[in-house]
């Protein structure tokens, strides 16, 4: 099994943390972002997508960090309490996943990546948005009143929300101001699995890093996102 992924971003650690808890070997073969790696027609072949992270088990390629987080939990480790087999249990981790996915996530990316990597700003508007998907993710947790974010026992679920709260903490966002339930949740996955927040920790010291000394991307050719103009912040 070979896991194509980059050291820093969120999908890549979520579902690196699930391997290092299911003690699932693996090949981790780094992508270079910088050197838009990603945007090659050879890794085109394995993700028409052109986005990181991309499975290969044997020849079957996926991509989508939360399909391959399911993924390898149904065909390695089909009894896993990282993802229960109790329909309403299951349910509520593939919620946390989709909620991820669709609505927390793009919030932090918007606010804490793009302006890392390319030439946008922070906005009040950015913060507004993110500051909603929080408020949202805070209901959920106070909701279910539960150590982790979909039961009291530790879900794939969590995987992907503790990387994505990871990028806020790397910029000194201040989350128990407004945000105590998501701030104990955290601090509390960090306490209680320290070998798998430590993947998480080595990522997120790198965005620290980059938020203070943005990457030189000007080589880069991206189809979306404009390219910071070397020198500027």
């Amino acid at each position: 099994m070979k896991l194509y992924a980059v050291s820093d971003g969120p999908p890549s650690l979520a579902v690196r943390m699930a391997l290092e808890a299911l003690n699932i070997p693996y090949e981790h073969i780094s992508v270079d972002y910088g050197k838009a790696e990603h945007l090659t027609a050879e890794y085109e072949k394995m993700n028409p997508q052109k986005e990181i992270p991309v499975l290969d088990d044997d020849g079957f390629f996926l991509s989508e960090s939360n399909a391959i987080l399911q993924y390898i939990c149904e065909k390695y480790a089909p009894t896993s309490d990282l993802y229960p087999k109790d329909p309403k249990e299951r349910a509520l981790v593939n919620h946390r996943l989709c909620f991820n996915l669709a609505f927390l996530y793009p919030q932090i990316s918007a606010y804490v990546m793009a302006p890392i990597f390319f030439d946008y700003e922070r906005t009040e508007m950015g913060l507004k948005k993110l500051n909603m998907s929080l408020a949202a993710f805070e209901t959920y947790l106070k909701r279910t009143g539960t150590k982790y974010v979909a039961g009291n026992g530790l879900t794939i679920a969590d995987f992907p929300l503790v990387t994505s709260v990871m990028c806020l903490e790397a910029i000194g966002f201040n989350l128990s101001e407004n945000y105590q339930t998501v701030q104990q949740w955290y601090a509390g996955f960090k306490q209680a699995h320290g070998n798998l927040w430590a993947i998480a920790a080595k990522g997120m010291e790198e965005i620290a890093d980059f938020e203070k000394n943005p990457p030189d991307l000007s080589g880069m050719v991206h189809p979306i996102h404009p390219i910071r103009k070397v020198g500027a912040k």
